[in-house]
């Protein structure tokens, strides 16, 4: 079992959706049970699934909640590209957020190909 606080993916993916919660805040109020419940739950999404894969049993289930949450990641990217296109993101925070989790996808992939090499 490890401590999930201790990956830095976790904590930049744990960042980017407190980013997201605030960049969201200023969605208009109708969207407040569609994109904005969406692209809120997809970025809380990534750092709870590296959390519950760091409490199961071994590298394997690790890999696997790796890749869930590398699913969210991409959900997420494309709740923000709709975001900007609806215009209820700007476009220097669009590139921002976007940048973040490009990051955030590239840590997940190395880190599981990492675990699958230690396998």
């Amino acid at each position: 079992m490890r401590d999930f606080r201790k990956l830095k993916v976790w904590e930049k993916a744990h960042e980017l959706t407190l980013e997201v919660y605030g960049a969201t805040v200023r969605f208009p109020r109708e969207e407040l049970y569609g994109l904005t419940a969406q692209l809120r739950r997809a970025a809380a999404s990534i750092p709870a699934n590296i959390a519950e894969g760091c409490g199961r049993d071994g590298e394997a289930e690790l890999r696997r909640f790796l890749r869930i949450g590398l699913g969210s990641a991409n959900e997420v990217e494309y709740h923000l590209l709709l975001a900007k296109d609806l215009r209820f993101l700007r476009e220097d925070e669009f590139r921002k957020l976007t940048a973040k989790l490009v990051e955030i996808k590239r840590m997940l992939t190395v880190l599981a190909q990492k675990l699958k090499a230690e396998d």
